[in-house]
């Protein structure tokens, strides 16, 4: 019997991964948690919830996410992207349980000029890629059953995302300008949730992965894209990273290398705005 749980389980990844490892053959219960029932900066409450249940698999959703904010919000963003991760790793190697982590291409600092690697030295330029960096380092401390799961410019039909950004925007007639000079890879929940259900399946040997969509674009690529097949005629204009100030720094290069786990992202982007039609 193989009993799952997730944290962050009513997150925009949660809320797609959690029906998903429901329907798999090889699952045979699934633990939904969020932070109304474990709040995984409380080290005792993780303990105690992680013995009751003793799980096979913890698959580490929960993270503080908004990455602008973490820039002012660091004590917060520490608390539970460092220290949270922390409880869930020690717990986890206590009662053997493997942890799935999932991460992020914001570990990069970009100066790369071909698609990273697993096994490429981090080096984050804001406060967000660091916490999650550290969660990194905490899950190889303190937990010998692990699979670090990196992944990049998430959206889903669940949460806040790039997407639905620019579709609200873009059909209410006002001017876009979108920075066409930060590389990356558009990534669904749903192919994420794949790529999980696929280490779980597989069991392939411990360490960092990339799970993220296939194929490189721009911010104002996506967008274009988006439009294309939402047909949408949006007011949409290219500019730079200078142009276009925010409070954290983003990596100008951050394609991983996925080894073809998830499909092109225009693919997914299709199949994405199919079902939120429907």
């Amino acid at each position: 019997m193989v009993k799952v749980l997730v944290t962050g389980a009513n997150g925009m990844l949660g809320q797609d991964l959690c029906p998903m490892l429901e329907d798999c053959d090889f699952v045979d219960e699934v633990i939904e948690t969020d932070r109304h029932n474990l709040d995984i900066t409380n080290e005792i409450e993780v303990n105690k919830v992680l013995n009751e249940y003793k799980p096979d698999y913890i698959i580490h959703c929960a993270a503080y996410t908004n990455v602008d904010k973490a820039e002012t919000d660091l004590e917060n963003a520490e608390k539970i992207n460092v220290k949270g991760t922390e409880n869930i790793a020690k717990a986890a190697n206590k009662i053997d349980a493997t942890l799935i982590y999932i991460s992020t291409d914001y570990v990069f600092d970009g100066t790369k000029k071909s698609k990273y690697l697993p096994i490429d030295a981090p080096n984050p330029l804001n406060n967000y890629g660091l916490t999650k960096l550290h969660g990194e380092q905490a899950v190889q401390k303190y937990c010998k059953k692990y699979y670090i799961t990196r992944t990049s410019w998430l959206y889903g039909h669940h949460g806040k995302n790039f997407i639905e950004t620019m579709l609200k925007y873009g059909m209410e007639g006002k001017e876009l300008k979108v920075v066409n000079d930060q590389f990356g890879c558009p990534t669904w929940t749903v192919g994420l949730s794949e790529g999980i259900c696929d280490i779980i399946e597989e069991n392939p040997d411990y360490g960092i992965y990339h799970i993220c969509g296939s194929k490189e674009t721009s911010w104002y690529e996506f967008a274009k894209e988006i439009f294309k097949q939402a047909g949408v005629d949006a007011k949409l204009f290219p500019c730079t990273t200078e142009e276009y100030p925010v409070p954290a720094k983003r990596p100008k290069y951050s394609v991983m290398e996925n080894d073809g786990i998830c499909e092109d992202w225009k693919v997914s982007l299709k199949k994405y705005l199919e079902l939120r039609i429907n």
